[in-house]
């Protein structure tokens, strides 16, 4: 490829090319008039600019302008349909291991607490001197709340569940229900929270390089209301807690996750998630879709050795060099190919689905440190959940300290499907 196809290629990246019968107009690349490119169908190309005019060859015009045509030869409607098809008939399928599958799911209410116990107890718990009744540890007060969300039952009818757990020694005494409210308004769990949910997630770092990143929003039983001045009445919107993900895409565990504003923008949180995801896994692609689009988020990825395929708006140009006129680039001309990666974007809607039609879409609390602590184990239990099926379909050990806690025997035998 000559210098000139290569200035074509960026032209017809960059610019507005219009087509006028059998005639192309071809902005300047320097951003003053235009040229006129004919019979680019035949032999002999023509164009009014002073290199064609000079050395009778195919310019940089003429290149953008034939990028162009074959470019929307490409989305023509028969076409479309014919490669539509194509693809519709040669879709992978995957079909479930069902032996695994029908163990992970047997087993899974006891494999939960076992993981649940073994991960708090990664915790360090305060050394507090006062006066008085001695606080529950920390380790037992995040396994009642987790499981309680796990359960997605009211707290007074979880109650049962919790004696059960302490009788198998999984925590040392089961807490008042009052109790779990009032873990769940602790702001200091907040952040352990966060950190078991990245814990949780560190078993699979061998299998997950490739990531997708999106945000949803949980449904609370709180309302906001106003008085519409312009229609004359009372009006009113359900809260809601907006929540940023980033997930692998081959097991939909979640590897970070950022709970801000409601109405935060979306490429404002994508640094901190890839950053905390950076930080325990080799990330070799991201998908996201538009929101998270421009320099910002591109670069970024492309910081800790990954390709971001993520979607472009419709304005957007390659003209601003770097790695997001890298991407459009490749976007524009090998089209099928970006879209090949970047539709892994779709396991995070998968993610969210898993989250929500296990756990609820909907939050129990009213304030607002409880609501964020209860959408955080909302996503721990999924991480958990998603090791407890990847136990029976990999083989995985997930074991976060390596001794089962005080009062359990042993760990179950994960290496065999039980059913």
């Amino acid at each position: 490829m000559d210098l000139r196809e290569q200035r074509g290629i960026v032209l017809a990246a960059t610019a507005r090319i219009t087509r006028y019968g059998e005639r192309w107009k071809v902005p300047s690349q320097t951003g003053h008039g235009f040229y006129m490119v004919s019979h680019i169908e035949g032999n002999q190309p023509s164009c009014s600019c002073p290199d064609w005019e000079t050395h009778r060859q195919k310019c940089k015009h003429i290149y953008a302008a034939i990028f162009v045509m074959r470019r929307e030869e490409n989305e023509d409607g028969s076409t479309t349909v014919t490669e539509a098809v194509a693809i519709a008939s040669s879709r992978p399928t995957y079909p479930q291991v069902w032996p695994a599958y029908n163990s992970a799911q047997t087993n899974e209410k006891d494999r939960f607490q076992f993981l649940l116990a073994d991960l708090c107890r990664t915790i360090d718990q305060p050394q507090v001197k006062r006066a008085g009744r001695p606080n529950l540890p920390l380790s037992d007060a995040i396994f009642s709340v987790t499981f309680k969300v796990y359960s997605t039952v009211s707290a007074r009818r979880f109650m049962t569940d919790l004696r059960d757990a302490q009788a198998k020694g999984f925590i040392a005494k089961a807490p008042h229900y009052n109790s779990i409210f009032n873990y769940l308004e602790n702001p200091e769990m907040t952040p352990l929270l966060r950190d078991l949910i990245t814990t949780s997630s560190l078993p699979l770092r061998a299998i997950e390089t490739d990531f997708a990143v999106d945000s949803s929003g949980f449904m609370t039983t709180r309302f906001a209301r106003w008085f519409d001045v312009k229609y004359g009445k009372d009006k009113e919107q359900r809260e809601w807690v907006k929540c940023h993900v980033m997930c692998g895409v081959k097991t939909n565990i979640v590897t970070a996750v950022e709970i801000a504003d409601k109405r935060a923008s979306d490429v404002r949180q994508f640094p901190a998630l890839i950053e905390a995801t950076a930080k325990n896994f080799s990330i070799s692609e991201v998908s996201a879709d538009k929101a998270y689009g421009g320099n910002i988020s591109t670069d970024i990825v492309h910081k800790f050795g990954g390709t971001p395929f993520i979607s472009f708006r419709g304005n957007a140009t390659g003209g601003v060099g770097g790695t997001f006129g890298q991407m459009f680039h490749y976007f524009m001309y090998r089209r099928e190919e970006f879209l090949e990666h970047y539709h892994k974007r779709s396991n995070i809607e998968s993610t969210f689905s898993m989250i929500k039609r296990k756990f609820g879409d909907s939050l129990r609390s009213k304030t607002d440190v409880a609501m964020v602590n209860e959408t955080l184990c909302k996503i721990l239990c999924h991480n958990l959940v998603v090791l407890i099926h990847e136990m029976y379909e990999l083989g995985i050990d997930p074991v976060f300290r390596g001794k089962p806690p005080n009062g359990v025997l042993a760990w179950p035998n994960t290496n065999t499907l039980s059913s």
